[in-house]
């Protein structure tokens, strides 16, 4: 099962409801169990990343089971600004964009487990390991991008991820990548 959560508010609350069988008023704001799959809209998205247009790259992010995985949607268009040079008559979305939208879907699958949403949170790249690139993305295709992390816990400030970009249930891309999360006292 899954929920839309747009409010940061609704994370405790929600946790606690999905694994009982009482009415929400009824519960403990403090209990944090986090039992159901959630998901991020572009509201949301933009509570938590400080990225924005053009370089904000992820539309939605689903299937986020705390900060373990996380499933991030972009949805590519012609007018995204790279296309004009990259390449001019053959657009193709530069392969270090697709990265970074991997690197924006695990900052938001951590930023909503860790109910980091307008608390400022930044996050920094501090290494890309095993990039590989399989397939052009081009204007039109949805680039789904299936993240796990590998090392980093509530708290810490150094995570490690893997990820893999599929279109249409093509590998497009793949890398595993550490970030530096610069997370408010």
């Amino acid at each position: 099962m899954q929920r839309k959560i747009n409010d940061h508010r609704d994370l405790p609350r929600f946790g606690a409801l999905a694994r009982t069988n009482v009415d929400a008023d009824q519960l403990d704001p403090r209990e944090t169990f986090m039992n159901e799959l959630l998901s991020a809209d572009i509201q949301l998205i933009q509570r938590i990343l400080p990225h924005r247009y053009p370089f904000l790259l992820v539309d939605k992010v689903e299937d986020i089971d705390g900060t373990q995985t996380a499933v991030g949607i972009k949805n590519v268009t012609m007018n995204e600004p790279h296309f004009q040079g990259h390449f001019p008559g053959l657009p193709i979305m530069p392969g270090v964009t697709i990265v970074e939208a991997m690197a924006q879907t695990a900052a938001v699958m951590v930023g909503t487990a860790l109910d980091m949403a307008d608390k400022e949170m930044k996050v920094y790249f501090m290494a890309i390991d095993k990039c590989k690139f399989r397939r052009k993305v081009g204007p039109g295709d949805v680039l789904k991008m299936n993240l796990t992390t590998v090392r980093g816990k509530p708290g810490g400030k150094v995570w490690k991820f893997s990820g893999i970009a599929t279109v249409e249930g093509e590998m497009a891309a793949e890398a595993e990548f550490t970030a530096m999360m610069d997370l408010p006292a």
